[in-house]
């Protein structure tokens, strides 16, 4: 039967996904994390790749559906953006944050990266604010073994309250420990108690002053005490969005309104408010972050990480960083360049000639002329043209770059160069857009969606569009260009 993963609610949760359920045993498992934990690879290696896609209604944001059985329990796992925060910026965190807070998902499996799992934990603590079914996956654990980084799962579990397995997804280690975790919180055989992030004083007291008002409207629908920090914190993406949920609106309930008020004026006594607090926020969960992984995470090695702090300080220097970035830049431009000119000559010599020879073909079998220059001159010589100019240089370029950001090079740009583009109202990740239109301005175009905010996203999509990849600008080609002469 079909229906939306967020049906339990009413008002705008037909915008919800929609996932189609084969029978009512079946259990909605979410999988989350930061990009590039190998959240994908954990859920390719569940499914079998046997999994459908689509977009997330109203969002070009790709959600991906499969299905697995273990133990008996048949479970659709749904592989949602990858993002950091749970505090949308960007259409991915908004689409996330939606589908854990309310699409009623059985159970939520957080995937982190072993090798900076502090890190991670900010989107686990986020993730336990709002629901209590979650199960900790740490992957990539052989790459932190090999890099000297230890994780004590067992710990880890018991500071969390929530059940945590090591894995390594690429070679299916650790995957149905997994499962049976997930087993066991999604059929309640686990008594998960989760662990909170503890605030400010004064904050804390202002949410103890706001949660009972808000607890007796809610009705155990939504957690109290993450509705009460986004409340206090005004996010106004999200206001719609519970108030859809929920069909009706805690803005407008006069008891609730009282107390945020009076939560309000108490902050701003200390001094607190606006952007002020979700600053105060975000350190407390980081805060809290490095407290659980203290007795849980242990570095063999204790300067694993000096070699990469040696090499920041040199690549992000304010008088090395721009002219070592400049430098490595115009040899990968020199590179592409340099290295297209003979593929490239040969494509447009091999491809033309076979122009000529289905010229020579259409002659013989006397085809009218203007069905000649419709077939070769109009449609197979365009095309021609656009392999032999644009196929080696996109092959080139594309594969440095991405050598550059497996090295962790890209980011280290959008560093340097951020201060520069804040000074014309943008992003310093649009250089890396930027760069990208240096060999297709599509592909640079598309990268925008890494920019969070939606008026520098726009500005860098505008501006990318003048960019001159090589499309527009093709080398001119050796020789004339060969054809059947005129008469």
């Amino acid at each position: 039967m079909g229906l939306t993963a967020n049906s339990t609610g009413g008002g705008a949760l037909d915008r919800g996904l929609h996932i189609e359920k084969s029978s009512p045993d079946e259990r909605v498992v979410a999988l989350a994390g930061n990009p590039n934990v190998g959240k994908s690879t954990v859920f390719n290696e569940l499914t079998g790749l046997k999994q459908h896609t689509g977009n997330w209604p109203g969002k070009t944001v790709t959600n991906a559906q499969g299905r697995c059985t273990h133990q008996g329990i048949p479970y659709i796992l749904v592989d949602i953006p990858g993002t950091y925060s749970l505090m949308a910026h960007s259409a991915e965190e908004e689409v996330a944050r939606d589908f854990l807070c309310f699409g009623g998902p059985d159970a939520v499996v957080v995937v982190c990266d072993a090798t900076c799992l502090e890190r991670n934990m900010n989107l686990v603590l986020q993730t336990l604010e709002i629901t209590g079914k979650v199960v900790v996956c740490v992957n990539l654990m052989d790459e932190a073994e090999r890099k000297g980084i230890r994780v004590n799962t067992v710990q880890l579990s018991e500071n969390l309250g929530v059940p945590v397995v090591g894995a390594s997804a690429r070679s299916g280690k650790g995957l149905a420990e997994l499962m049976d975790q997930v087993g066991t919180v999604v059929t309640g055989q686990r008594e998960c108690r989760p662990a909170k992030v503890r605030y400010l004083p004064v904050v804390e007291e202002a949410l103890r002053m706001l949660e009972p008002a808000v607890s007796a409207r809610l009705s155990g629908r939504l957690d109290s005490r993450w509705v009460c920090l986004r409340l206090l914190d005004c996010d106004d993406g999200l206001r719609e969005t519970i108030t859809g949920y929920l069909g009706f609106s805690l803005w407008e309930d006069c008891a609730i309104i009282k107390k945020i008020r009076q939560a309000q004026e108490l902050l701003l006594e200390h001094g607190i408010a606006g952007d002020r607090l979700k600053d105060i926020l975000v350190s407390c969960v980081i805060l809290r972050a490095e407290e659980l992984c203290m007795d849980a995470v242990v570095c063999v090695q204790g300067g694993y990480s000096r070699r990469d702090r040696k090499i920041d300080r040199v690549l992000t220097s304010k008088w090395a960083g721009i002219p070592l970035m400049l430098l490595l830049l115009a040899v990968v431009f020199w590179i592409t360049i340099a290295g297209a000119n003979l593929p490239s000559e040969l494509l447009s010599g091999g491809l033309f000639w076979i122009g000529d020879r289905l010229s020579d073909f259409l002659c013989w079998a006397g085809a009218p002329g203007w069905l000649e220059g419709a077939l070769v001159d109009g449609v197979y010589r365009v095309l021609a043209w656009v392999v032999a100019v644009m196929l080696p240089p996109m092959a080139i370029f594309f594969p440095l770059f991405t050598l550059l950001e497996d090295a962790g090079y890209l980011p280290r740009i959008a560093f340097n160069l951020d201060k520069y583009f804040k000074k014309a109202c943008a992003c310093g990740k649009q250089a890396l857009t930027m760069c990208m239109g240096f060999g297709c301005n599509a592909a640079g175009v598309v990268g925008c969606r890494i920019i969070d905010s939606p008026r520098e996203r726009l500005i860098a999509t505008i501006t990318n569009s003048f960019v001159p990849c090589n499309g527009r600008l093709p080398p001119p080609r050796k020789g004339k260009q060969s054809g059947r002469k005129a008469g």
